[in-house]
């Protein structure tokens, strides 16, 4: 019998879809505070994540020196984005301002970084990655201007990440229903009764009468 699976994916789906989803809220109520925050997290583990991956696979030592500065110069930003947050210092207008100016810097810092990489020292690259940069140098304006203009750009990203968060939640919670669904099927398969097998009939020799076994033995060997 095909021994059942139990896969426990779906709860873990179902948990981070229930923090991203309140995750979401909290933005809209604590605005400035986790957008500060969240956006300096994102920043620094964006950085500190492609360390090593990068510097490795990078074919110039220039290249990987150029981002290997960009690294740092972002860890550090993204560092003061959380120190802001929690310092309390976030609903500054000073700091409001210097978000924005931040945000532009990032921006335009990783897109020039990747097309002088692919233009003058010849780093091939996918269409996907490709296309991102393209966002990236057009936000980076649009993200200075705005801010030059006194704009309140965190109220549209906080919009923008509760956005996100209720649709990464809500396809976390589909993709877990499936996964239930399947835990479930597997439950109610343990839960079957199992049909009894029928035991195969043995045919028994029947007993000879006793003349005929007697004249058997006093046949003699021709």
């Amino acid at each position: 019998m095909e021994k059942l699976k139990f896969g426990y994916g779906w709860l873990v789906k179902f948990i981070l879809a229930a923090i991203l989803i309140a995750a979401g809220i909290l933005l809209k109520v604590y605005e400035v505070q986790v957008v500060y925050a969240s956006t300096g997290i994102a920043i620094v583990l964006f950085s500190l994540l492609r360390v090593v991956p990068l510097l490795k696979t990078l074919k110039r030592e220039v290249l990987r020196t150029i981002n290997l500065i960009e690294i740092i110069f972002d860890t550090i930003m993204g560092g003061l984005m959380i120190y802001i947050a929690f310092a309390g210092l976030a609903t500054d207008a000073f700091w409001v301002s210097v978000y924005g100016y931040l945000l532009a810097v990032f921006f335009y810092a990783r897109a020039i970084i990747y097309f002088v990489s692919m233009y003058y020292f010849g780093e091939k690259t996918e269409g996907n990655k490709f296309w991102f940069h393209i966002v990236c140098i057009t936000m980076a304006p649009a993200v200075f201007v705005l801010t030059i203009l006194n704009q309140d750009i965190i109220t549209t990203l906080g919009w923008l990440v509760l956005f996100i968060s209720v649709s990464g939640g809500a396809y976390l919670g589909y993709d877990g229903f499936g996964g239930y669904q399947k835990y479930r099927q597997s439950a109610k398969k343990l839960n079957e009764e199992k049909p009894k097998e029928k035991q195969p009939l043995v045919e028994k020799e029947l007993p000879r009468p006793q003349a005929e076994a007697q004249d058997e033995k006093q046949i003699p060997a021709s």
